[in-house]
This record gives C-alpha cells, sequence and structure tokens, in this order.
C-alpha cells in the first residue's frame, strides 16, 4: 500500500506551483499556508468517490512536497 502522494512545488511569479508526481493534480498559492491548504483540498477533490485500496493507497495517505529553489533568483 502506497501511505505518501508526492508533490513538486515551485515558484512561478507570485504565486507557488505544486503538481503531484503521478496524477494530474495541479493547484497554486500566493503563500505556503495557502498553497497547502489549496493541496489538500486538491487531493481530496481528485479522489473524490474512488476506493483508496483499489488505488493502492492506505486509507489515510500523507502528502509530501518538495520544493525547488532557485540559487540565483
Amino acid at each position: 500500500m502506497k501511505n505518501i502522494i508526492h508533490f513538486s512545488i515551485s515558484k512561478e511569479g507570485k504565486y507557488y506551483t505544486a503538481s503531484a508526481a503521478d496524477y494530474f493534480i495541479v493547484t497554486q498559492g500566493k503563500t505556503f499556508e495557502e498553497l497547502a491548504r489549496n493541496i489538500k483540498e486538491a487531493v481530496e477533490v481528485y479522489f473524490h468517490g474512488k476506493d483508496n485500496k483499489e488505488l493502492g493507497f492506505s486509507a489515510n495517505p500523507s502528502i509530501l512536497a518538495n520544493i525547488e529553489i532557485p540559487i540565483h533568483a
């Protein structure tokens, strides 16, 4: 069973953008706090009505997010 949904985060202009590594889930936010809320909501919407077990997930998977920090900004 998988327990983690992996997201990559980057900053594009004024917004942080998060995209899931293995699923077509993309969201954004102006702050990390807003982005975190939006990631949770996007995951809930994406998996709504689907059986986690059939998808290979545990009942309560976690979200892991990595952020890209440019050396020269």
